[in-house]
C-alpha cells in the first residue's frame, strides 16, 4: 500500500534562529506547510521544499501573548491560526506577492519548453512569493488545548473546560462560547433520551479533530475517556451538540478521523491504537479493532513504546502513521495490516549488533498525495541527526526531516486493470511488475537495446505482447526479482506536480498518469511518454475521477475548466495526444470513480448514482474512434450518506443467484452485479432477473452485504472452464483479517445442485504480505515489502554526532508473491466440501507449485494439531492425507513433508497417513525409487537398523536393476553406515539422475587403459560432483584398495555379494551394455570378477543370441552387402590411406563434446604385422605403454593415421581405428567427399571402392557404442573369457581378435569346453549368416583360415598334464596364499597385462581353481539368501 523508500531528506533553514522548530501543519491541498518555534511562524512550499516566508515574533509582543504552541490553517488557505500559550489566538492573513513575484523561479537552457503560455502557468511549477500580515489577537483568557478549522469557523477548545466557535475574521461574529458540561453524554443517543449522562465537571477536552463524513467531533478529555460530539442542527450550539463516549477506556492520549471509511481512531497510554466506528442506527462508539505492537514480531518493544503521541492519517485516507512518546515511526493500512516500523530490525540495531536509540518525534504531518512524511524531531533528538557540514551550528535549523513514500496505485485508482498488476508510483517515477522480458509473450519486432537492459533493478527491455493476450503468463509477473522503474517525463512533471492518478492496460505494457492538470501516457515497448502538444489542452482539464485503459484508449473522468462541464475522455492511444483525437461525452455531475468491464463503463457521481455507458471501437477513419451510449442510471443515495465514503465501484459477472452450473460459462461475460466498496462495507447490487429479459437494461435488485473490513476488491472480466472456481471468485483483502475469498460451488458431473447447499462461500485466509494483485488463473498474490539496507559502517560518528546515513538504513521496495491455494482447500475440507476441494485441487494440478501446496497443506495442520495443548475433538489431519492420496504426489507430499517436520510430529504424521513401512512399499511398486529413499530415512530413525537394513537391501536391488546409479551409491553409503552403527548424515534424498549415468563408462576415464587423454576434460564438467560422495564415483588406479579400511566389514561383504550378483544377473541375460555401466559406476572389480566366473557365468552358450544382443543393446546396424558381390572391390591386395589426418581435422570438435560421449575416442596407431589394437590397450607388455602413452596423449594436430582394412587381404592384420568412425554429424556419411581436401584428388578412387567406403561407413554404430565395446573386448581378454572376445571380434569385425583367440586356443591350458564352445558358437553364427544375415558373410570368409584351424585342432586330444599343478609357466595362475585374491587384485599378475603373442604361450588355471571357485560362490549365495530372508 505505502512503502518508504530511500533515506530521509533534511530541510536546512536559511534564516539564522537559535529557536528549533517543534510544530507542522499543512494547509488543505498541502501545497504550504507552517512551521512553529517559540516565537516564530515559517511557512514552506511543498515542491521544491523550501522556505517562503518567516514571521518572527518581537519581544515585548511575546512576552504578553507567550511562546506558538499549534497552528491552523483556514480551509482555502488565505489564513493561519496560531494559539499562544497565554490564551491568544493570534490570526494571520496569508498574502500572495503579486502577478509576477516568484520567490524561486526555473532556469532553463536554450530550446526548452518552459514558457509562459498560459495565464497562470508559471505559478504552477515556481514558488511563490508569500507575506504573512497578523489581525487583532483573540483573547480566550485560559491555556488553549486544542483547535480544528471549519469551514467558515474555528473551534478552539480551552483548559476551563469550553469550546469557542470562532469566526475566521475574528471580527463580524464575535465568538460564542459553549460549556462542555452543558453537553450531554451517554453511551449511544437512545440512552441519552433517558437522561444517564456523564458528569464533565472540571473536565476539558485535550484534543479534537473534525470529521466531515460523520458530522461530529471527536474529542479526547483530559481524564483519558474518549468521546464524539454531533451538532444537531446545522450550527452548532450549546443546546444543540449531543455527545457518546467509549465505555471502559481511560488512558486516551490523540485522536485523529479517517473520513473516508467513518473511523475515529484514539491513541491511548497503554501505546495501542483504537479504531471506533459509529453506529448508524444507535451512533454508538462501537470499538472496530486496535492498531498495536504484537509480541510475535515485536517481542523487545511492544509494551515499552510509551503512550501514543501523534497518530496521521494519509491523505487518501488508506494508511495511518503513528508515533509514541518513547520514539518511532509506525504505519498501518487503514483496517490494521502492519507495513513499517522503526523500532525493530535495522532501524533499532546498528551493523554492529549495537542498538540505537529511535527517533523522537515532536510533530509530522503528510505532504501532497501522501509522496512524504514531514517530521520535526523533538529538541534532544536534533542534536544528533544536526548536518555535519563546518557551518557554525546556530545557523542550522536541522530539525524537519522528509520521509518519502511510495504507494500502490489501488489506493486512489482502484480500476480493473491495476488489479492483476502491481503498480506503485512515487512523486516522480513508478515502479513496475513487468516480468522478465525474456518471457513475455512473443510477437516484438524488435529486439531489447542494450544500453536499456536492467542495472541495479531500474528497469528491463520490453517486449510487444501478442495482442490478444489480456493476461501476462506467470512466468511474466514471477521471474523478475527487479522492479521497472520508469521516470515521470519532467516536463509534465514540473508544471502538474503531484500526481493523482496512475493507471496500467491489462498486458502491463501502457502505463497513464494524470497530475494537477491534463494527464500524460507511456509505452513500454517504445519506451516513450505522450504528452499534450498543445498546452492549454491540457491546462484546460483535470482528471476527477480517475483514468483507465480499454483497448488501446485511455478512458478519462476529467473537468473542463473552459466549459465549465464534467465529461468523459476518451483518448487513442496511438495518435498524439490531441483533443482532436479524442471522443467526448458529457456529464451532468461530478464523477468521483471510474471502471471498467469488458465493453462498458461504470462511473459514480457525486450525486451517489451509478451510470452505465457502453463503448464501441470503430474503424471508420484513418485512426480507430471509439462510441459512447449511456445504458443505464442507478441512483444510491438512499443507501450511500456520502459520496466520499466509495472507496471503489466495480461491474462483474459474479452473481448468487441459481443460474450457476457448470453448463453456462457463455454466461460469465455478462455484466451482472454492481459491488461498491461503502466505507470498508462490500455492498453487491445484482440484477433482477425476475422481469422481462433485456440483459443490459436490467433494473437492480436492493443491495446486499457481502464482507465487512474491506480494502482492495479482485474480480476478472474472463473466463476459463477448467479453472471456473478461481476466475469466478471475488477476492478481498481485509487488513489485519489477512484475505477472503467468495468462492463458487459448483454441482461435480452436472448433477444437480443440493437445495440445502450455498451457491457460494466466503472463506478467510491469512497471507504474510500485503496483496496487490491477484493473478487469477495462477492462484497467486502479488505484493510488495520493504526491505532495508545498512550503510552506517561507512561514515562513522564525527565530533559525536552521526548523519542520517547512520542513522536510517537505506529503505527498499521488493516485489513478493505468496501461494494461498492451500489456505482455500483447507477451509473447504474443514466445512465438509471435500468435492468442491477436488475440483478446485484437479483445476490447478498442473501449476508447477501444486506440490508445495499439497505439501504446505499438510505440513500447516500438522504443526498445528501435534503441538496442539488439549487434544483435537475433530482432528483435519486423516481427512487431509485422504484428500492428497486423490493426486499421483500422494507419497513425495508425505515424505518431503516429513523430512521438514522435527522428528518428534512424525509420529502423529504417520498414525495419519500410514505405517511408513507401506509407504515405502507402494513406492516401490510405482517405481518411485527416490521417493522411496527418502521413505528409507524415515524408516531408519522409527524402526530398529534390521528392519531398515532389510528396505535399503530392496531398494538396492530395485536401483540397481533401474541402473539408478546415483541412488545406488547413496545406498552403498547407506547401507555401510547402518554396518558400522553410524549414520554420520543421512543420505540427501536423490535428486534426478544425471543423464550421463545410463551412457559411457566413467570407468574408462579412470583407467591406465583411457584411449584418450582429452577424455577427463570431456567429462569432468558433468562428473565433478560425483567426487564429493563418500562413494568412489569409479576405480582408479588403486582400486584394490576399495573399502580396504574395513574390508572385513561384514556389511562390505555383504555389500560385494549384492553387487557380484546383479553383475551375475546381467551377464546370464547378456546385457553387457548395463554390465558396463555398473561396474564403471559403482567402482565393480570386473576382471577380477570375470576370472572367477570364467567357466561359470561368463560363458557363452549361445553366440548367435549374444551377437543379436549385442547389435540390440550397443544400437549396432547388421551388417549389409553391396548389391553387386560380398567380395571387396579393393581386389590389388594393397592397402589405400583413404582416410587421411586431414579426413580427421574435418570433424568439428563439437560434434565430439555434443555427442554425449564420456570418452574422447580411441585414436588406435596403425602397428606392424605382429600387433594388433589390443597392445595399445595394455596388453604388450612393460616395455610398451609409454609409447602408447605418447601416442594417445596428444590429440589435435597430432592424431595418427588410421587405416581402412582391406577385406581380402588375410596376411596383413590391420585395424581399423575407431577415428574412421565418422559421427552422425559428419558430412563425409553424405557422400560429400569432394569438400574434404584437395589430396584426395590424387587417390582417384574408383566408384566401386567409393562404394565400398561407404558401405564400411554404413555399416558402423555409433561412435559411442564403439568405445564401449573395445573396452568390454579389453576386459574380457584380461580376464581370459575368450568366447565374449570371439562374440565382440564379430559385432567389430575384427580379424586380429578372432586370430588371436583361435591362437589363445591352441595352447594346451585353455580348457577343452572353451575350445569347443568357440568352434560351435563360429559354426553357428557362419550358419545363421549364410540363411539370415549375408552381411557377415565377407568376414566370415576372411576369417574362414582359422575356423578351419580351429576344426581341425579340436579333434585332438588335449594333454592332462595342462592341468596338473606342474605347470609353472601358466599365465592364468591363481594367486598366492597371502597374495590379493584375483578378484580384488589389478596387479601384473591378471591374465590380460602379460597375454602371449605366440601360440606356444601356456594358458590354463591350476588344478583344484573350479571346484575351489564354485564352493566359494555356494557360500556367497547361502549368505545371500538367509540375509533376505
Amino acid at each position: 500500500m505505502y512503502f518508504l523508500t530511500g533515506w530521509p531528506r533534511r530541510l536546512l533553514c536559511p534564516l539564522k534562529s537559535e529557536e528549533e522548530p517543534f510544530h507542522v501543519q499543512p494547509s488543505s491541498q498541502r501545497f504550504y506547510f507552517a512551521v512553529l518555534s517559540e516565537t516564530q511562524l515559517s511557512v514552506w512550499f511543498s515542491r521544491p521544499s523550501v522556505l517562503i516566508v518567516s514571521y518572527i515574533e518581537s519581544a515585548k509582543a511575546s512576552s504578553q501573548f507567550g511562546f506558538y504552541q499549534q497552528a491552523e490553517w483556514k480551509q482555502d488557505d488565505s489564513m493561519i491560526a496560531v494559539a499562544a500559550a497565554n490564551g491568544y489566538i493570534l490570526l494571520f492573513d496569508v498574502v500572495g506577492g503579486g502577478e509576477d513575484k516568484y520567490l524561486y523561479e526555473p532556469v532553463y537552457s536554450k530550446g526548452s519548453r518552459g514558457v509562459k503560455v498560459t495565464p497562470g502557468y508559471k505559478e504552477e511549477q515556481c514558488a511563490p512569493a508569500l507575506s504573512l500580515e497578523m489581525k487583532r489577537p483573540i483573547d480566550l483568557e485560559a491555556p488553549i488545548t486544542s483547535m480544528q478549522s471549519l469551514q467558515e469557523d474555528l473551534l478552539v477548545s480551552t483548559a476551563d473546560g469550553y469550546l469557542h466557535v470562532l469566526h475566521w475574521d475574528g471580527v463580524s461574529n464575535g465568538r460564542k462560547a459553549i460549556s462542555l458540561c452543558s453537553v450531554p453524554f451517554s453511551l449511544d443517543l437512545q440512552s441519552a433520551r433517558g437522561g444517564l449522562c456523564l458528569d464533565l465537571k472540571g473536565v476539558y477536552i485535550r484534543d479534537m479533530t473534525y470529521c466531515v463524513t460523520l458530522d461530529g467531533f471527536a474529542v479526547v478529555l483530559d481524564d483519558g475517556r474518549l468521546g464524539f460530539i454531533t451538532p444537531l442542527a446545522n450550527r452548532i450550539t450549546a443546546d444543540q451538540l449531543q455527545g457518546v463516549w467509549a465505555a471502559d477506556v481511560t488512558d486516551g492520549t490523540c485522536v485523529a478521523v479517517n473520513n473516508k471509511y467513518r473511523l475515529v481512531t484514539f491513541g491511548c497510554a497503554s501505546g495501542s491504537v483504537l479504531v471506533y466506528s459509529i453506529d448508524t442506527t444507535t451512533g454508538s462508539m462501537q470499538l472496530s479493532h486496535k492498531l498495536e505492537l504484537t509480541p510475535k514480531h515485536y517481542p523487545d518493544v511492544c509494551n515499552k513504546t510509551g503512550a501514543v503521541k501523534l497518530i496521521r492519517w494519509s491523505p487518501d485516507y488508506s494508511v495511518a502513521m503513528v508515533t509514541w512518546e518513547c520514539g518511532g515511526l509506525s504505519l498501518w493500512s487503514v483496517f490494521g495490516a502492519h507495513l513499517i516500523c522503526t523500532l525493530g530490525e535495522d532501524f533499532a540495531y546498528r551493523s554492529d549488533g549495537t542498538k540505537k536509540d529511535p527517533i523522537n518525534i515532536s510533530s509530522m504531518c503528510w505532504g501532497a498525495e501522501g509522496y512524504h512524511l514531514w517530521v520535526i524531531t523533538s529538541r534532544e533528538e536534533t542534536e544528533l541527526v544536526e548536518n555535519m557540514e563546518e557551518a557554525p551550528p546556530q545557523t542550522q535549523q536541522a530539525g524537519i526531516l522528509q520521509f518519502n513514500f511510495i504507494k500502490s496505485a489501488l489506493t486512489v485508482n482502484p480500476c480493473t486493470s491495476n488489479q492483476e498488476q502491481v503498480l506503485l508510483h512515487g512523486e516522480d517515477r513508478l515502479y513496475l511488475t513487468c516480468g522478465d522480458p525474456t518471457q513475455l509473450p512473443s510477437g516484438s519486432s524488435e529486439s531489447p537495446h542494450p544500453h536499456n537492459l536492467p542495472h541495479g533493478g531500474e528497469g528491463s527491455p520490453t517486449h510487444h505482447p501478442s495482442p490478444n493476450s489480456t493476461s501476462q503468463g506467470l512466468s511474466t509477473l514471477l521471474g523478475y526479482k527487479h522492479w521497472h522503474v520508469v521516470q515521470i517525463h519532467s516536463t509534465y512533471l514540473e508544471s502538474n506536480w503531484p500526481i493523482r492518478f496512475a493507471a496500467i492496460d491489462t498486458a502491463g505494457q501502457c502505463i497513464a498518469v494524470a497530475g494537477r492538470r491534463g494527464f500524460a501516457h507511456y509505452c513500454m515497448s517504445t519506451r516513450k511518454w505522450k504528452l499534450f502538444g498543445n498546452i492549454t489542452q491540457e491546462q484546460n482539464m483535470t482528471v476527477t475521477g480517475g483514468l483507465v485503459w480499454w483497448n488501446g484508449f485511455v478512458v478519462v473522468a476529467c473537468y473542463n475548466f473552459i466549459d465549465r462541464q464534467e465529461e468523459l475522455r476518451l483518448y487513442l492511444r496511438s495518435s498524439n495526444l490531441d483533443n482532436t483525437f479524442s471522443s467526448v461525452t458529457k456529464l451532468h455531475s461530478d464523477t468521483l470513480l471510474l471502471n471498467v468491464f469488458r465493453d462498458m463503463i461504470i462511473l459514480f457521481r457525486a450525486d451517489c448514482s451509478i451510470c452505465l455507458y457502453s463503448m464501441e471501437r470503430r474503424h471508420d477513419g484513418p485512426n480507430p474512434s471509439a462510441s459512447v451510449e449511456l445504458l443505464q442510471e442507478v441512483s444510491m443515495s438512499r443507501y450511500i450518506p456520502h459520496p466520499a465514503l466509495v472507496v471503489s465501484v466495480t461491474l462483474t459477472s459474479v452473481r448468487t443467484e441459481t443460474g450457476i452450473t457448470l453448463k453456462a460459462p457463455q454466461q460469465t461475460c455478462m455484466a451482472d452485479s454492481i459491488i461498491l466498496n461503502l466505507a470498508g462495507q462490500l455492498i453487491m447490487l445484482q440484477r433482477d432477473r425476475s422481469g422481462p429479459q433485456l440483459q443490459e437494461k436490467l433494473p437492480f435488485c436492493p443491495p446486499v452485504v457481502l464482507a465487512q473490513y474491506v480494502e482492495n476488491v479482485w474480480t476478472t472480466c474472463r473466463s476459463n472452464r477448467k479453472k471456473r472456481h478461481l476466475l469466478e471468485a471475488l477476492w478481498l483483502s481485509c487488513g489485519e483479517a489477512g484475505m477472503k475469498v467468495w468462492l463458487p460451488l459448483f454441482p461435480r458431473d452436472h448433477r444437480k445442485p443440493h437445495s440445502f447447499l450455498s451457491r457460494r462461500i466466503m472463506l478467510p485466509f491469512h497471507i504474510n504480505i500485503y496483496p496487490l494483485a491477484v493473478l487469477f488463473e495462477d492462484a497467486l498474490v502479488l505484493g510488495a515489502s520493504n526491505e532495508t539496507v545498512v550503510y552506517d559502517s561507512l561514515q562513522g560518528p564525527r565530533e559525536g554526532r552521526e548523519s542520517l546515513e547512520g542513522l536510517f538504513p537505506y529503505c527498499t521496495v521488493e516485489r513478493t508473491s505468496q501461494i494461498y491455494l492451500h489456505h482455500i482447500l483447507r477451509q473447504l475440507l474443514v466445512r465438509n466440501l471435500g468435492e468442491q476441494a477436488l475440483l478446485l485441487a484437479q483445476s490447478c494440478a498442473a501449476l508447477p507449485y501444486f506440490p508445495h501446496v499439497m505439501e504446505l497443506m499438510v505440513h500447516v495442520v500438522l504443526e498445528e494439531e501435534a503441538t496442539s495443548r488439549e487434544p483435537i475433538p475433530d482432528p483435519l489431519l486423516p481427512t487431509v492425507a485422504k484428500f492428497i492420496t486423490e493426486f499421483p504426489l500422494f507419497l513425495q507430499t508425505i515424505v518431503h513433508c516429513a523430512r521438514k517436520t522435527e522428528f518428534a510430529l512424525w509420529n502423529y504424521l504417520f498414525a495419519a497417513v500410514g505405517n511408513p513401512k507401506d509407504l515405502f512399499e507402494e513406492c516401490l511398486m510405482a517405481q518411485d525409487l527416490d521417493t522411496a529413499a527418502s521413505y528409507l530415512i524415515i524408516l531408519q530413525n522409527m524402526e530398529v537398523p534390521a528392519v531398515s537394513r532389510q528396505h535399503a537391501t530392496l531398494l538396492f536391488n530395485t536401483a540397481l536393476e533401474q541402473g539408478k546409479w546415483d541412488l545406488c551409491r547413496h545406498m552403498i553409503r547407506f547401507l555401510k553406515a547402518i554396518g558400522s552403527g553410524e549414520m554420520e548424515t543421512p543420505p540427501p534424498t536423490p535428486t534426478t539422475q544425471e543423464p550421463s549415468s545410463t551412457g559411457g563408462f566413467e570407468f574408462f576415464r579412470n583407467r591406465s587403459i583411457s584411449l584418450s587423454q582429452s577424455a577427463d576434460s570431456i567429462a569432468a564438467g558433468k562428473f565433478n560432483l560425483q567426487k564429493t560422495f563418500s562413494m568412489p564415483s569409479g576405480p582408479s588406479a588403486k582400486g584394490s584398495e576399495r573399502w580396504s579400511k574395513d574390508s572385513d566389514c561384514a556389511e562390505n561383504m555383504y555389500i560385494d555379494m549384492m553387487l557380484r550378483r546383479h553383475a551375475r544377473h546381467l551377464l546370464e541375460h547378456v546385457r553387457l551394455k548395463e554390465l558396463g555401466c555398473f561396474s564403471a559406476q559403482l567402482g565393480f572389480e570386473l576382471i577380477g570378477w570375470l576370472c572367477h566366473e570364467r567357466t561359470r557365468v561368463a560363458r557363452v552358450d549361445d553366440f548367435v543370441m549374444a551377437l543379436k544382443c549385442l547389435h540390440k543393446d550397443f544400437l549396432w546396424p547388421f551388417p549389409v552387402t553391396p548389391a553387386g558381390s560380398i567380395s571387396s572391390p579393393l581386389k590389388n591386395g594393397h592397402r589405400r590411406t583413404v582416410l587421411s589426418q586431414h579426413l580427421l581435422k574435418s570433424q568439428s570438435a563439437d560434434s565430439l563434446l555434443n555427442s554425449d560421449m564420456d570418452t574422447a575416442p580411441p585414436q588406435a596407431a596403425a602397428r606392424n604385422s605382429n600387433h594388433t589394437w589390443l597392445d595399445g590397450l595394455g596388453a604388450l607388455g612393460p616395455t610398451e605403454p609409454t609409447e602408447m602413452d605418447t601416442a594417445l596423449s596428444h590429440g589435435g594436430p597430432q592424431t595418427q593415421e588410421a587405416f581402412l582394412s582391406p577385406l581380402t587381404n588375410k596376411t596383413e592384420e590391420c585395424s581399423i581405428g575407431s577415428a574412421t568412425d565418422l559421427t552422425e554429424t559428419s558430412s563425409m556419411v553424405d557422400g560429400d567427399w569432394t569438400m574434404v581436401d584437395e589430396n584426395f584428388s590424387a587417390l582417384s578412387l574408383t566408384h566401386s571402392e567409393l562404394e565400398h567406403i561407404s558401405m564400411e561407413l554404413a555399416n558402423k554404430g555409433p561412435h559411442k557404442s564403439q568405445v564401449q565395446l573395445r573396452y568390454l573386448l579389453h576386459v574380457f581378454m584380461e580376464a581370459g573369457c575368450l568366447e565374449w572376445c570371439v562374440v565382440i571380434g564379430l559385432i567389430l569385425r575384427e580379424a586380429t581378435v578372432i586370430k588371436q583367440v583361435v591362437n589363445f586356443l591352441d595352447s594346451p591350458e585353455v580348457p577343452h569346453e572353451t575350445v569347443q564352445s568357440v568352434r560351435s558358437g563360429l559354426l553357428g553364427v557362419d550358419a545363421w549368416a549364410s540363411t539370415d544375415c549375408l552381411g557377415y558373410k565377407p568376414f566370415l570368409n576372411m576369417i574362414q583360415p582359422q575356423l578351419q584351424k580351429l576344426i581341425e585342432t579340436s579333434v585332438e586330444q588335449i594333454q592332462p598334464e595342462a592341468f596338473l599343478p606342474g605347470a609353472s609357466n601358466s599365465k592364468l595362475s591363481e594367486p598366492q596364499p597371502g597374495g590379493p585374491s584375483a578378484e580384488d587384485s589389478r596387479g601384473p599378475a591378471l591374465l590380460g597385462l602379460a597375454l602371449p603373442l605366440e601360440p606356444s604361450g601356456g594358458l590354463g588355471t591350476e588344478d583344484g581353481g573350479v571346484p575351489e571357485e564354485q564352493e566359494e560362490q555356494a557360500v556367497d549365495e547361502g549368505v545371500y539368501d538367509c540375509t533376505l530372508s
